[in-house]
């Protein structure tokens, strides 16, 4: 179904409604784009969303209880209150673009449902996650859909791959957010 040039569907429809900070991007485009990525990802990993909806954020951590969706939204979250505590602070003197920024952070983790799949109820790392870690894969799907280099670099630079890298001012924002939700949630804290 399409309307008034989106496309409408019932994936979309769900990914919308899951993750609301999608709206946030001003940019239609980009928003539209964003959310193609994410039907792709779950298409090509074969995801129903009830599964989604239950796969935790990492397969690193034992018994993680924060959900994958849970986690892409609470650092998409903390990167749009960094952004706007330095837009306060410094107006034009910070050079961010938030679209970017959020469009960065809600498609950073994306390639988790290529790297990993179901199996008899159990996440694991699937066959192509042997081999590539969500990083690449993200920004593989990002690229195909027409995602800005910019996000691209968000994507490729917010985990150890990122290392070698001059990361972007969007990526270390989003690079910090990413690890401080990582970090209280894998050491068990609590918070």
């Amino acid at each position: 179904m399409e309307t008034a040039g989106k496309i409408e569907t019932p994936m979309k429809d769900k990914i919308v409604e899951a993750i609301p900070e999608i709206n946030l991007i001003t940019d239609a485009d980009l928003r539209e784009k964003t959310v193609r990525v994410w039907e792709d990802a779950i298409a090509s990993g074969g995801w129903t969303w009830e599964a989604i909806e239950k796969m935790p954020f990492s397969v690193h951590v034992e018994n993680c209880n924060i959900t994958f969706i849970e986690h892409v939204r609470t650092v998409c979250q903390m990167c749009v209150a960094v952004h706007d505590v330095l837009k306060n602070a410094y107006g034009t003197r910070t050079q961010l673009n938030k679209d970017y920024l959020i469009a960065g952070a809600l498609l950073a983790d994306v390639g988790k449902l290529i790297e990993y799949e179901e199996t008899n109820g159990e996440i694991t790392k699937a066959g192509r996650g042997q081999h590539l870690r969500h990083p690449f894969i993200g920004v593989a799907m990002s690229y195909v859909h027409d995602i800005p280099a910019e996000v691209q670099h968000i994507i490729a630079t917010h985990s150890k791959e990122g290392e070698m890298m001059t990361r972007s001012n969007e990526s270390v924002i989003f690079h910090h957010a990413d690890f401080i939700d990582f970090d209280l949630v894998s050491k068990k804290r609590p918070f």
